[in-house]
């Protein structure tokens, strides 16, 4: 363990894509059902198609050479061995932009956005628009250490990014998320770092107040409904994260499709086509996410996250009585499950420089709709800069 930075090269054995292959190869599958739709969770038939292209078609190695071209680094902050990609853009005045990912999300759901945003030229923006792009691999997901003791919360990863970008070298910088990403990055936000100039997030980690409930508009009514039946119906994975991660992590740990179905299910209850996860993702890109879970064998640790932040009593640090007052842009999917309105923000952000509602897109926004993001994230920065 060192705090010095060193590059990383992902090399997964031969021995353990093997293994993978056949434990695909000998699923016992659940008999008997009640019903045919997605009610009750993923439909064989799906986790059946998605097993077989995982077990037949499928190759790692091509993610492998896409992480490790990306330049896979990684230091030790406060005792833990943190893994990041740091994409440095060929404009020297570029903006460095910490990007930070959710669960069971991955660095890779910014694959998509990594070029535009650090290279615009090579991808028809204005030279002006380049980020420095540094995405860290929370603690205890993908390839970063795991956690030996309780008490790596929210607030505490948000001190270990404000370090990272220090110990890059970065004196003036920004910071996007969504999901966990976006708790992570209002933590920061609340923090004010010397240098920190302001944030863009794709989702809101707040509760609505009894009074926006009470006055609700007629859209703010429809996304409280969205977000009840989100609660009552699509969240038992919350539940059993926050309060008896290690009883499922036997499950993640051991089955790679008690894993896929355990990530599938967001993928297919949250995505821009709800119920419909083949109709947001690839095949590929879904099988890409679970194996950052199953090769480092992270799904236990990762999973533990939701149970620090109901230990430690965590809840939004915007709220309406001390609002966070940095610089921030908001874009707002239409099918994200649990969203808010722009008067509703506004009320714990004191500053929201961009707000946008596109047309289309779901909670893995920067994998469902890149060019959105990066425009998105372009238009926020394009006054801070």
């Amino acid at each position: 363990m060192s705090d010095q930075i060193s590059p990383v090269t992902i090399a997964v054995s031969d021995e353990q894509l093997a293994d993978l292959k056949h434990r695909l190869a000998n699923v016992r599958w659940p008999e008997g059902r009640t019903v045919t739709d997605t009610s009750q969770g993923p439909t064989v038939e799906k986790l059946k198609a998605l097993t077989d292209h995982w077990r037949d078609s499928y190759d790692w190695r091509n993610v492998e050479a896409e992480l490790n071209g990306w330049g896979q680094q990684r230091t030790a902050i406060d005792g833990l061995d943190l893994d990041f990609l740091h994409i440095r853009s060929p404009e020297p005045d570029a903006l460095p932009l910490v990007l930070t990912h959710g669960w069971p999300g991955s660095v890779l759901e910014f694959r998509k956005v990594i070029g535009p945003l650090s290279d615009p030229a090579a991808h028809g923006g204005d030279l002006g628009q380049a980020f420095h792009l540094v995405i860290p691999t929370l603690p205890g997901f993908g390839f970063s250490a795991k956690p030996a003791e309780p008490g790596w919360t929210i607030p505490r990863i948000a001190k270990a990014w404000v370090t990272l970008m220090d110990r890059l070298g970065y004196r003036t910088w920004g910071a996007q998320g969504g999901d966990l990403g976006c708790a992570v990055t209002d933590e920061i936000a609340k923090l004010k770092p010397k240098g920190f100039i302001g944030s863009h997030l794709n989702f809101a980690m707040f509760p609505p107040a009894p009074d926006e409930i009470q006055d609700a508009t007629p859209d703010e009514r429809a996304a409280l409904a969205s977000a009840k039946n989100f609660w009552d119906n699509l969240s038992g994975y919350a539940k059993e994260q926050s309060t008896r991660p290690q009883t499922i992590g036997y499950s993640l740990a051991d089955s790679p499709v008690g894993l896929a179905a355990w990530i599938y299910t967001m993928f297919q209850d949250t995505c821009g086509t709800p119920g419909n996860a083949e109709g947001s993702f690839t095949l590929d890109e879904m099988i890409d996410d679970i194996m950052m879970y199953w090769l480092p064998n992270s799904g236990t640790s990762a999973a533990r996250i939701y149970w620090e932040m109901t230990q430690a009593g965590w809840s939004s640090p915007a709220t309406v009585s001390d609002p966070i007052t940095t610089p921030v842009g908001f874009t707002m999917p239409p099918k994200e499950a649990v969203r808010k309105s722009r008067r509703q923000l506004e009320r714990r952000y004191a500053n929201v420089v961009f707000f946008n509602q596109p047309a289309e897109g779901g909670h893995f926004f920067a994998l469902e709709q890149p060019d959105v993001l990066v425009a998105d994230v372009r238009a926020t920065f394009a006054s801070l800069r």
